[in-house]
């Protein structure tokens, strides 16, 4: 396995989220939902990335629903939730 796969794997560490706490200054390179989950906010790294102002495409708000089970990829820098909980692994960029 690469070193790059390892850190895509969430090998520098994870949280647990389920209240509407600000996480921030984090490398996060992938989200799990465990629940139905909006986010008030979700921060990527770059314009590269979803999030709810300045990313790729349209921007997330909480009309925005992420189903139990879905993981998206990526790099966020933090988050709130709206609704909803999650565990958030950590990587490098």
């Amino acid at each position: 396995m690469s070193i790059q796969q390892v850190v895509a794997m969430g090998q520098h560490g994870s949280l647990f989220e389920d209240s509407n706490d600000a996480i921030t200054g984090k490398k996060i390179v992938a989200i799990q939902f465990l629940e139905d989950t909006t986010f008030t906010t979700l921060t990527p790294a770059s314009t590269d990335h979803i999030g709810t102002s300045g990313g790729q495409g349209d921007n997330i708000d909480t009309g925005n629903t992420f189903p139990t089970g879905m993981t998206i990829h990526g790099q966020f820098t933090g988050f709130k939730l709206a609704t909803g909980s999650v565990i958030a692994y950590m990587g490098a960029f």
